[in-house]
């Protein structure tokens, strides 16, 4: 597994309950921004898509690719749709309405077989006490 990018600051801010590990959709310059190591993380969060039912990645950063041709089409900050079993989605979601829990990404990585995986956590945040 290579780690393409951490969220240092998740642990730091919040009390995490549960993680899980998550698809995510990507064209396929975003995947080759990310195989070189071009994606932050560290302001992003996920929430629910009120239209599909499932949830989005917000405010991640993939840097486009420099040998694209459609150099000028490339949303960075773009919405990216997670690819989890629906039990799960249901799950998190009814958390995060119902307890006042938040989804924050843990890091982006490439799993044994070279495919873009990134693993989310199920978290509630901390006081300054803490």
């Amino acid at each position: 597994m290579k780690i393409i990018s951490k969220n240092k600051r998740a642990k730091y801010d919040y009390e995490i309950i549960e993680t899980l590990e998550a698809g995510i959709i990507l064209y396929g310059w975003e995947v080759k921004s990310v195989c070189q190591g071009q994606a932050r993380i560290t302001e992003s969060y996920i929430d629910k898509n009120n239209e599909s039912n499932a949830l989005v990645l917000i405010n991640s950063d993939i840097s486009p690719y420099k040998a694209s041709h459609k150099f000028e089409e490339q949303e960075r900050g773009r919405h990216r749709k997670l690819l989890l079993k629906k039990k799960d989605i249901s799950k998190w979601i009814q958390a995060i309405e119902k307890k006042g829990l938040t989804i924050v990404p843990l890091d982006i990585h490439l799993n044994e077989r070279g495919l873009v995986k990134i693993n989310i956590a199920l978290t509630r945040g901390k006081n300054k006490v803490d």
